[in-house]
């Protein structure tokens, strides 16, 4: 939750009114369990937090995961988007989490389907995916930025959810250390393209692999700069 130096922020969470107090030198951005409490408050017991990975890549999946924290349990140190992570700091998380969450599931959609049906519908059904395969199951969804229609839980989205929600702060953490696992196998199998480094995102040695050898059944050839 975030609010600009004297100014408060009303964050209207589907009926979950919360109020950030103001800063009052600058912006802030702190993984918390507000959200997933005043959910709690009203009734649901399996709050998941879901996020995606990928969305922006030339080459591979994009993938998303759900995961339910244990209320019990305390947070991992360190918990954050995972973009604000390292490596070997994700990997940690991943492991404390995947020992302490009542539930996570991961899914992916890929290239190939990503160009049948676009980015954004290939993002969301990965997200249904994982939510569906949660056991327990969800009875409430915090999902960074999208709105799932094809799912009747009770849902929020929240921009840019993944630096205020440790649901789905842990969800991205999640589905970013299974994708970058999955782009690193990939790239023993790839070589010429360093998927290992970049992850099949746009970076220039990536282009100009591109340029040198075209595209490989990994790339996703809608997206501009493949083909």
């Amino acid at each position: 939750m975030t609010g600009d130096a004297g100014i408060s922020t009303d964050l209207d969470a589907g009926g979950l009114n919360l109020r950030v107090p103001p800063s009052p030198r600058f912006r802030v951005s702190t993984i918390g369990l507000d959200f997933e409490i005043q959910a709690q408050n009203e009734g649901f017991c399996f709050v998941a937090g879901v996020d995606e990975v990928g969305r922006g890549c030339l080459a591979g999946p994009v993938v998303a995961a759900a995961c339910i924290l244990d209320p019990a349990k305390p947070l991992p140190k360190g918990l954050n988007d995972s973009k604000k992570l390292t490596a070997k700091r994700r990997e940690a998380i991943t492991e404390e989490l995947k020992g302490t969450v009542l539930a996570y599931s991961i899914a992916r959609i890929e290239a190939e389907v990503i160009d049948e049906i676009n980015i954004l519908e290939a993002t969301k059904r990965a997200m249904c995916l994982a939510i569906s395969n949660l056991r327990p199951q969800a009875d409430f969804l915090l999902i960074d930025a999208l709105q799932l229609k094809q799912i009747s839980l009770p849902q929020k989205a929240i921009i840019g959810g993944d630096a205020i929600s440790a649901s789905i702060a842990a969800a991205s953490i999640l589905a970013k250390t299974f994708r970058d696992a999955l782009m690193t196998e990939y790239d023993l199998e790839f070589p010429q393209y360093g998927f290992a480094s970049h992850k099949g995102y746009g970076a220039a040695v990536h282009l100009e692999a591109l340029r040198s050898n075209g595209p490989c059944l990994l790339h996703r050839k809608t997206f501009r700069g493949v083909l």
